[in-house]
């Protein structure tokens, strides 16, 4: 029989490691899309949206403060030190039993004006995703990324007709 599972020794398997890393951008990838299409302040994330908003700004009041810079630009070595991570952890802990997946990894953007990249991503729980996400939402913070996410659809529309054209131009099913 085996003995208790021991989170500390385990080994990460490379496979399960990049299913994690799949989830996580798609996840991404679905909320780019959302930005996308809804006006940020009109989009509901969970059916909790209320409560966490309201917890995230009484356990970060320092995000409540106009104009919001934690908010605007995360700071990841702010989260994760010692500090900021014994306050996430109590926070995170309050959604153990409400939000499927509250502890799974999620990709957000560390400037919320700009789109995912490699340089504008940091990995975060899901309830820290939310926390984030349904903040700078609310507070009109990702205004900014619905704009820049609409003109990227844009850009990928037309360069999709133009290949779409230039096949029928060269008789190309």
């Amino acid at each position: 029989m085996a003995g208790k599972f021991d989170p500390n020794q385990a080994q990460n398997l490379v496979e399960i490691e990049k299913q994690f890393a799949v989830k996580a951008v798609e996840h991404a990838q679905t909320y780019w899309n959302l930005l996308e299409k809804i006006p940020p302040r009109e989009l509901k994330l969970t059916r909790y949206d209320d409560e966490i908003f309201e917890h995230t700004l009484r356990e970060f009041p320092e995000f409540a403060d106009a104009p919001h810079t934690g908010l605007v630009t995360l700071d990841e070595g702010l989260m994760k030190s010692e500090e900021g991570k014994e306050r996430w952890r109590t926070f995170i802990n309050a959604y153990e039993k409400k939000i499927t997946d509250y502890n799974f990894g999620s990709l957000i953007r560390t400037d919320a004006a700009a789109e995912y990249n490699e340089n504008n991503t940091i990995f975060v729980t899901r309830i820290q995703f939310y926390a984030i996400e349904i903040s700078r939402n609310r507070l009109g913070l990702n205004d900014k990324a619905h704009e820049v996410a609409k003109e990227d659809a844009r850009k990928e529309r037309e360069k999709a007709e133009k290949i779409k054209a230039g096949k029928k131009k060269s008789g190309a099913p």
